[in-house]
């Protein structure tokens, strides 16, 4: 039997519950999922693609995860429909969060069909308690000194913390 792969894209600045959320669901229908890290030049970003990288294998690295489940993390250097090619997948996974969400992936979805028809683009709806958490709004609210611990790690909101100095 051949290992199902999928390609989970985005910035992860910084890596959310909800981003983990997707990741746990997305692992029900493939064996494989490689967590793409983009260098996205329209977001300016907080951490540094090897800092984002590193942050989610440690997130990463305290989950269980079925038997035979496997996940990588891996930077996406080129377009993403040849990251995903190029990483063996057959499948690339989209957290939705709401309508306005729904928009811009599916722009993103007819153009990566146009360039590669065999890869299939899949929509998950975020898990209700993850709907409004975004990575924008915890780098902002943690900006102010906010408290962020229903929307990351500790580990992750004590990077955050040092990044803003509060």
């Amino acid at each position: 039997m051949t290992d199902v792969v999928g390609v989970y894209p985005g910035t992860f600045d910084p890596f959310t519950y909800g981003h983990l959320d997707i990741v746990k669901r997305a692992l029900k229908v493939v064996d494989t999922l490689v967590i793409g890290v983009a260098q996205n030049s329209g977001k300016h970003t907080v951490f540094s693609n090897p800092e984002r990288i590193d942050m989610i294998k440690a997130e990463l690295a305290g989950q269980t995860f079925a038997k035979g489940k496997k996940v990588i993390v891996k930077p996406i250097p080129n377009l993403l429909i040849d990251f995903a090619r190029e990483a063996g997948a057959s499948v690339i996974f989209r957290g939705l969060r709401a309508v306005s969400d729904f928009d811009r992936e599916f722009k993103l979805c007819v153009m990566n069909r146009r360039l590669n028809e065999e890869i299939e683009s899949v929509f998950i709806m975020t898990d209700e308690r993850f709907q409004f958490v975004s990575s924008t709004f915890t780098k902002e609210i943690a900006r102010l000194g906010g408290d962020i611990s229903t929307f990351v790690s500790p580990a992750i909101a004590l990077k955050l913390k040092e990044k803003f100095g509060v």
